[in-house]
């Protein structure tokens, strides 16, 4: 299969497109055949080495990401596919179903093919939307429904975002209004009519 791989830090060019063997799925696997990734802002962050101003955090980083290059070559976190073979335990999903997956720190989005376990972050894929647009759901909107099932966010509380224009911003202040919310949003007078 074809993948994207950055071997070392750098700037976009440092990603090159390469044969890599495909994944095997486990037991407890879904092998899906990606059809859209999300480059997003952490991709970016980590494809450049994490640059920063702070010696210690940048040192942190490097520790867990790598020191020459990323240690799992290829990046994306978010995806929209198509299972095409499940382990022999998988139990919530069919070959051939539509899913999106947030797969975190695993990454493996820029390439043609994955395997996740089951019980993470994978889902069924809105049927009304193209691969590409439920690739933009996961990122912003799984982070902003965690951190306001957190606040256990109800009818009528008053809640200010302050982003409210990003990905996790932006769904943010849709979840947060579907709840009932008193919603103060804050953004850059350039995105004030998206908001």
């Amino acid at each position: 299969m074809r993948a994207a791989l950055c071997t070392r830090y750098g700037p976009p060019e440092v990603l090159q497109v390469r044969e890599v063997p495909a994944p095997a799925p486990g037991a407890g696997d879904l092998l899906i055949r990606i059809h859209a990734a999300t480059v997003t802002v952490s991709d970016c962050y980590i494809r450049s080495g994490i640059p920063t101003a702070k010696f210690w955090f940048w040192a942190l980083m490097r520790l867990t990401m790598g020191f020459r290059g990323p240690r799992r070559a290829i990046l994306g976190a978010v995806l929209a596919g198509e299972i095409v073979q499940i382990g022999r335990r998988v139990t919530r999903f069919q070959v051939g179903d539509r899913v999106v997956a947030f797969t975190l720190m695993r990454m493996g989005c820029y390439a043609e093919y994955t395997a996740l376990p089951e019980r993470k972050m994978v889902t069924a894929a809105p049927a009304n939307l193209s691969p590409a647009e439920a690739a933009a759901i996961p990122y912003g909107g799984i982070m902003a429904a965690h951190f306001l099932h957190k606040q256990q966010i109800r009818p009528g509380q008053q809640v200010l975002i302050y982003g409210a224009s990003g990905a996790i911003g932006t769904a943010a202040l849709q979840l947060a209004k579907h709840a009932g919310a008193e919603v103060t949003a804050v953004c850059s007078s350039g995105n004030l009519e998206l908001v």
